[in-house]
């Protein structure tokens, strides 16, 4: 309410400022009337960004009063009195600027409208000659460099706002795919091994009661695990804003002896070979290497029909390279399948390759090399080829 008060009280001294100057210096030359017309245009400043259009109607009227003021009895009719009264209008022109750059279209477009049809009335009747054509033409120009100005800043703002809104779908839609990834491969491996582990049980349930028991028991810590990873999942959705270092640590490169366990009760015994000198990775490499494996033991397990693959990690000086191998059937599964989409996406966030398709000597192959950072090599721990 204050700064609508203080708009207002602009708009006022403005109109009494130019009625000052056009009544006490009466036989001031006409440039004089002009430029002191502008500058006391300044007192608008407050109602232009609150009340642009009633800011505009104002200024209209006190140019009017400056151009049609004392100088014309002063000096006669002679036309080089109003050479330099008609500068008043620039301040007209400038706020019909703002209005162009910020109004609606067709407050904008009448507003034009209106500002043109009165310079040209007035520029018309106190202006002859040669003056009547100088005239028209500066303010045409000057009211067509404003109105572009408007527009530019228009485009440019609504750009901007584009730009923020595609940003803002881009990182919906990414947020959506990591989601999709961190459930599909939090799920589909422990899913596919409990599977395996109650087709095995209900067939030696009556024969082999002891290898049912195992079953069950492979089923029930692969639940475990399958419910805590959910969990983080969920926890880590909910606390996105806030600290999240009260929910379990994320799975990495730490966790692949249990990773291999638990592959080897679903019955594919892995081989892991390791390489190179083993270091703390950053958590979204140690993430992303964790669930590429996962992934890859899981397609092994559910469509290589083997018994057995190999797991090579090898920690290079500038990339880390995983590699899944078996030699089974060499072909995955047909459909709507997301793993492999989901091992690539994973790379590629982290500008890494990825790899996957049939070995030319039988089997399936799944590679991966994904960049480290300068930092990850600080601190090496030696680790034996296995």
């Amino acid at each position: 309410m204050g700064t609508k008060a203080v708009a207002w009280a602009g708009g006022v001294c403005y109109l009494l400022m130019t009625a000052l100057l056009t009544g006490a210096a009466p036989r001031a030359s006409g440039t004089v009337h002009g430029v002191g017309g502008l500058l006391a245009a300044s007192l608008l400043a407050g109602a232009v960004r609150r009340m642009p259009l009633p800011a505009l109607a104002v200024a209209l009227l006190g140019s009017t009063v400056v151009v049609a003021g004392p100088p014309s009895s002063a000096h006669g009719s002679g036309t080089a009195s109003y050479q330099g009264e008609f500068l008043a209008y620039l301040a007209v022109d400038l706020i019909l600027g703002v209005i162009v750059a910020n109004r609606p279209r067709r407050a904008a477009t009448a507003a034009v409208a209106v500002s043109f049809t009165v310079q040209l009335l007035v520029i018309g009747g106190f202006a002859h000659g040669d003056a009547l054509a100088v005239n028209g033409v500066i303010a045409l120009l000057a009211m067509a460099a404003s109105c572009m100005a408007g527009l530019l800043s228009r485009e440019r703002r609504e750009h901007a706002v584009a730009l923020r809104a595609q940003e803002v779908a881009e990182a919906v839609t990414a947020e959506r795919l990591r989601i999709a990834r961190e459930l599909h491969d939090a799920v589909a491996h422990s899913i596919g091994i409990i599977a395996i582990q109650a087709g095995v049980g209900s067939r030696v349930i009556q024969t082999q009661p002891a290898e049912a028991r195992e079953a069950l028991r492979a089923i029930e810590t692969t639940s475990r695990e399958t419910l805590s990873g959910l969990r983080r999942t969920l926890v880590s959705l909910r606390q996105a804003d806030r600290d999240t270092t009260a929910t379990d640590p994320l799975p990495g490169l730490a966790d692949i002896e249990r990773l291999t366990a638990a592959t080897a009760d679903a019955g594919v015994r892995v081989e892991v070979r390791l390489r190179g000198d083993r270091r703390p990775l950053p958590a979204d490499i140690d993430l992303s290497a964790y669930r590429i494996v996962q992934e890859a033991l899981t397609n092994v397990v559910r469509h290589a029909g083997t018994g057995r693959c190999r797991l090579t990690i090898d920690y290079g000086d500038e990339e880390l390279s995983l590699e899944v191998v078996d030699d089974g059937r060499g072909t995955t599964v047909n459909g709507s399948g997301f793993g492999i989409v989901g091992m690539r996406e994973r790379a590629a966030l982290l500008h890494g390759r990825l790899s996957a398709g049939p070995r030319p000597e039988g089997g399936f192959r799944v590679a991966a090399r994904l960049p480290l950072p300068l930092a990850a090599s600080s601190i090496r721990v030696p680790v034996e080829a296995r």
